[in-house]
């Protein structure tokens, strides 16, 4: 395993690292950062033969125009995001949903591609889609599932010698645990409806 420094790669942890602070902080500037993040991180996992995550990284750029209109509408008085309750059944409907995409998906990549790592891959990506859709909801959950796909991801960006990757998602899930216990504070102290 050789590990090479990409200022690209290091410039789109930065942001990435940014984007998702934001998102701990309730704060809508994440959307537009976070956009800027996944553009460029679709080229680097085109790169690293990653096409699961580069898959991701354009349904991610989707979400987030949803996420951040779907945020806009739900400001307190402050100007930060109000977390919304997830139902025990929502929860484990969207999980489902998120185990089958990640079968299909790496039944695709395995079979029709030369994907690295097909159905890791997948499964992260499916999970990935999970959290964000939970977190364009203003889910606190989010961050749960935030912090149990960012530890397997570590995992997958050193073997595939993204060391600045992997370096960004051990930061991700400190913020990860961070925006966690900012947004159940936040939850338990609501402000307006």
């Amino acid at each position: 395993m050789t590990f090479e420094l990409s200022p690209f790669e290091v410039s789109a942890a930065v942001v990435s690292a940014v984007a998702v602070w934001l998102t701990a902080r309730r704060n809508p500037w994440c959307w537009p950062v976070g956009l800027v993040s996944v553009v460029a991180y679709a080229w680097i996992f085109v790169d690293a033969k990653l096409y699961s995550d580069t898959l991701l990284q354009a349904i991610f750029a989707v979400l987030i125009v949803y996420g951040w209109h779907r945020w806009l509408r739900n400001l307190d008085d402050d100007g930060h995001v109000r977390v919304a309750s997830l139902s025990p059944r929502e929860a484990v409907v969207h999980l489902a949903i998120g185990s089958a995409a990640a079968l299909a998906l790496g039944y695709v990549m395995h079979r029709y591609t030369d994907a690295s790592l097909p159905w890791l891959d997948a499964a992260l990506t499916a999970f990935s889609l999970v959290a964000q859709w939970w977190q364009a909801r203003r889910h606190a959950a989010a961050w749960w599932l935030w912090i149990v796909v960012d530890v397997i991801y570590v995992g997958e960006y050193i073997y595939k010698s993204l060391p600045v990757t992997a370096v960004l998602y051990v930061a991700l899930i400190v913020l990860a645990a961070m925006g966690l216990k900012s947004w159940r504070i936040a939850r338990s102290n609501p402000v307006g409806p």
